[in-house]
């Protein structure tokens, strides 16, 4: 058993490998399956979230590469690999992007090698820490991105594990305020909501189970973390909304696209 394969607890259901379950991955135990399906049945769509969310990532991304001119993107809290990852859809536009993915999983540590392929002409890489380890994370980001540019910051479905709302906020804040101007901020974030109370049902039932504990916030305290930043349309809104293809059911994951 390796390092990284001794650290992974298969006892207790986790966030990541759900989602992965849910999405339709293989990187998952009977224990995250069995979380998966019961939280499902408490609230049907969740498994949409997902999905939802996975889109949004390549929308956003699309239109960063491609309209924005953005060739830098700092991942944290990457999750899982799965299809389109941000690389795999920044490089399809602009084959020179340059991506560096952050997660604290030692079984995403375990999948790095999935997200450290890219074109010849961008990069990509890996590094493990915490969302809280700001001066690690832009220390090792700076060895692959250039500070000075603009870059993307992504933090899908991350701070939700950060409870204290200040906390959350300061945290954003102070990546951001490491950037140049031009740079992007992609958020998404799991809300409460009084059109759908079956998610805090299914929230507090993954709180009571699995790991790690997530914070649900209101639509307006998610568009919060934007303050400062000028909003792209259409604003913060259910993720399965921001400029979709083709028309889809709100969830209940809001996201937002702002630029500094």
């Amino acid at each position: 058993m390796t390092d990284i394969e001794s650290r992974i607890d298969t006892t207790r259901p986790h966030t990541a490998r759900i989602w992965n379950y849910w999405t339709g991955g293989k990187d998952n135990y009977p224990v995250d399956r069995e979380a998966g399906d019961r939280i499902r049945a408490l609230h049907p769509g969740i498994g949409e979230y997902a999905k939802a969310d996975r889109l949004f990532l390549g929308r956003a991304v699309r239109h960063l590469a491609g309209q924005e001119g953005i060739r830098q993107f700092l991942d944290i809290g990457t999750g899982l690999p799965s299809a389109d990852n941000t690389h795999e859809v920044a490089q399809r536009v602009a084959s020179d992007a340059r991506v560096v993915y952050v997660d604290n999983d030692p079984l995403v540590l375990a999948h790095a090698r999935a997200l450290l392929v890219g074109t010849s002409e961008g990069h990509t890489d890996y590094l493990e820490a915490d969302l809280r380890d700001i001066d690690t994370i832009l220390a090792a980001a700076a060895k692959t991105l250039d500070l000075s540019q603009p870059v993307a910051l992504m933090l899908l479905g991350v701070v939700i594990f950060i409870e204290d709302d200040e906390e959350s906020y300061a945290i954003v804040r102070r990546l951001l305020d490491a950037f140049a101007p031009g740079s992007h901020l992609v958020l998404s974030h799991t809300v409460t909501h009084s059109d759908m109370p079956d998610v805090d049902e299914a929230v507090a039932f993954w709180n009571e189970h699995g790991t790690p504990k997530l914070t649900q916030r209101t639509p307006a305290a998610v568009t919060r973390y934007f303050d400062g930043l000028e909003l792209l349309e259409p604003g913060v809104v259910s993720c399965s909304a921001w400029r979709p293809e083709t028309p889809a059911a709100d969830v209940a994951m809001y996201a937002g696209v702002g630029r500094k």
